[in-house]
């Protein structure tokens, strides 16, 4: 599919809402990755993938998906022989146990769903190593009964912890140290047991000095008989951590034991996650499943925008297969954008397997292609204008489109002048019905709807307006031709009568013309308003009369005229041109002279006679010799040139 024409139809916007509905960065990234496909089987296996998502959602909206990226990372961290920590062994558990739920979840879903709940099938057995996992580990670290070893282990480092602590305790209640202390309560500085002793007799107690008060008046010392028991204590600590890296290593090997039964676990929730993200924008718009046809039927019933939300007004297109080109005619915000690109817009969603927002009879043909050609596509970087750039759009599109292709056009012909922009338009429609290529296509041009009233195969279709209200209905009517309502939309919105039938005069089209009437009951304001613009469109006229110049005057060949700003006198040869200059004849030398210049000297007429060969005086003699020859006879060879 053409990515500018996407762009065009807002179909990213879709992605992006519906990429919302995702649980897992995965997911979205999927969704935000698709594109139309273009084999009907392919879609209506999707959709129904989705309509089945939807009657599971009806029943319980809570579907147990967990994250599947970090599983992912995990496994490649094991892979390189690195042990997964407790916390990621704790991420791998969750999912485990959200695959254990997802089955038991779908095991009562098969008669809503039978495909989708069938699925989960493929998710193989995990519970072995979901209660290897969830045995050894409590509270987000290594359970102390993960292995003998490891709980004999702990057992003896809280029995050295204990006696460590009583030790110091011990020695602070000691009579002996109890001049040298500065307080008798033990002190945990930096996980180790200290007693609080005076800086003065630091020397008197044996032992290592961890901190130091921020006075520096109290130096907190850990006993030298403490120390020794830290020494057995830090032995023990060690076994520990070995004995939890070997716990971790088994458990990371059972992961990729695994990995396989993993990978396609995974895959089953990034399907789910998918397929459910889909089915929960399919509700979010009141969405259906669209009847699919390869008979180039294009019938909307009762659709909508999906962007326009609670403002979009329901569009009704009856496209038969025999009508291969829809011409939309109508007032501008009348809504013919808006229909060429719902009508676009959901023939893109169901190729991608999305719910569209329309009524049960919708039926969409299955497109190989779409192209779009709307709005402004002036284009800076290539110094292209609107026009410019949109026919290079167009002609890009008349190259690749074919039979199967859609083709979405606004405005076609725009942005040039009217008339050459007119015949552009109708070649580019009878090329596009040549191809076969469905078009659907707006226009003001007159010449376009009376193409689609003489050609069997393209028809025109109007967009409703009430006059009255200025608001459109966004009903699109089939078999009718409507216009801009230009002068009725103008009128009420309050200028002057006169002025709308000045513009009506000038269209070219006065016949049948309706008459407009200064509104009753106008208000000051509006009285003052009308005033205005009549004052300005008198303005206007006195502009136009000024500016209108006074007719040229004719002069004829022989004419004795004078030449300003000299006062020179010449003959006139011959003139006017279009733009009122003359050909005059000064002293044997000819001259362009505008009108403007030249006033009447003698006429022609009184100084020469009616049958005055005027060669004599602007051919020289040998032109006028020839001419005599030539007259005369034909003589082989010979050839007049005219003198300018």
């Amino acid at each position: 599919m053409n990515k500018t024409s996407l762009q065009q139809l807002d179909y990213e916007r879709i992605l992006n809402t519906v990429a919302s509905f995702a649980h897992t960065e995965r997911a979205k990234r999927t969704i935000l990755a698709s594109e139309p496909r273009t084999v009907k089987k392919q879609i209506h296996h999707m959709l129904q993938e989705v309509k089945e998502a939807v009657r599971i959602l009806e029943i319980s909206s809570s579907i147990p998906l967990h994250a599947i990226d970090e599983v992912t990372a995990y496994i490649e961290q094991a892979k390189k022989g690195l042990f997964l920590q407790p916390a990621q062994l704790q991420r791998v558990l969750s999912f485990l146990e959200h695959c254990r739920k997802l089955k038991t979840f779908m095991k009562d879903k098969v008669s809503v769903a039978p495909n989708v709940a069938n699925y989960v099938h493929a998710i193989g057995d995990l519970r072995d190593a979901e209660e290897e996992i969830g045995r050894c580990l409590r509270n987000g670290r290594i359970d102390d009964h993960a292995s003998p070893e490891l709980a004999d282990l702990r057992r003896h480092v809280k029995i050295r912890q204990t006696e460590v602590k009583e030790k110091a305790e011990a020695m602070c209640s000691s009579k002996k140290l109890a001049a040298y202390l500065q307080d008798h309560m033990v002190v945990e500085k930096n996980g180790r047991y200290t007693i609080p002793v005076k800086k003065q007799y630091r020397s008197k107690v044996n032992g290592t000095i961890v901190d130091t008060s921020a006075s520096g008046a109290t130096v907190f010392m850990e006993p030298q008989e403490v120390g020794r028991l830290y020494e057995e204590l830090n032995r023990l600590a060690a076994e520990e951590e070995q004995e939890v890296e070997r716990i971790l290593y088994t458990l990371t090997a059972l992961v990729l034991e695994k990995e396989q039964d993993l990978n396609v676990a995974m895959e089953t929730v990034h399907h789910y996650d998918v397929i459910f993200a889909k089915a929960k924008y399919g509700r979010s718009i009141d969405g259906i499943v669209p009847d699919l046809n390869e008979d180039f039927v294009i019938h909307l019933d009762a659709a909508r925008h999906p962007l326009l939300g609670e403002q979009a007004v329901p569009l009704t297109l009856p496209l038969g297969n025999r009508d291969r080109t829809l011409i939309i005619t109508g007032p501008n915000t009348g809504g013919k954008t808006v229909t060429l690109k719902t009508a676009g817009l959901l023939t893109l969603m169901a190729q991608t397997g999305l719910l569209v927002p329309a009524g049960e009879k919708t039926s969409l043909h299955v497109f190989r292609n779409v192209f779009v050609d709307i709005g402004d596509g002036q284009s800076i970087e290539q110094n292209l204008s609107t026009f410019s750039s949109r026919m290079t759009n167009i002609i890009r599109i008349l190259e690749e489109a074919d039979t199967n292709t859609l083709v979405l056009v606004d405005e076609l012909g725009s942005g040039t002048d009217p008339n050459e922009g007119m015949a552009l338009a109708q070649v580019i429609i009878e090329q596009l019905f040549a191809k076969g290529t469905v078009t659907l296509a707006t226009t003001h041009y007159r010449e376009l709807k009376a193409l689609a009233d003489h050609t069997d195969g393209i028809i025109n279709g109007s967009m409703a307006f009430d006059v009255e209200t200025l608001q459109p209905t966004y009903r699109l009517v089939l078999g009718e031709t409507g216009n801009s309502q230009a002068f009725e939309i103008a009128y009420k919105l309050g200028l002057h009568p006169q002025l709308i039938g000045r513009a009506q005069d000038l269209s070219g089209s006065p016949a049948g013309k309706k008459t407009f009437a200064e509104p009753e009951n106008m208000s000051q304001a509006q009285k003052q308003k009308y005033d205005l613009q009549m004052s300005v469109d008198k303005y206007q006229d006195k502009r136009r009369k000024k500016k209108e110049q006074p007719p040229i005057p004719q002069f004829s060949q022989g004419d004795n005229v004078t030449v300003f700003p000299h006062g020179t006198v010449g003959i006139v040869y011959k003139g006017p041109d279009e733009m009122g200059n003359y050909i005059v004849q000064i002293k044997g030398e000819k001259q362009q002279i505008n009108h403007k210049r030249l006033k009447l000297h003698i006429p022609a007429s009184e100084l020469y006679p009616p049958d005055y060969d005027f060669d004599i005086i602007f051919k020289s003699v040998a032109y006028r010799k020839t001419k005599r020859v030539i007259e005369r006879k034909h003589e082989e060879g010979t050839v007049l040139w005219e003198e300018e």
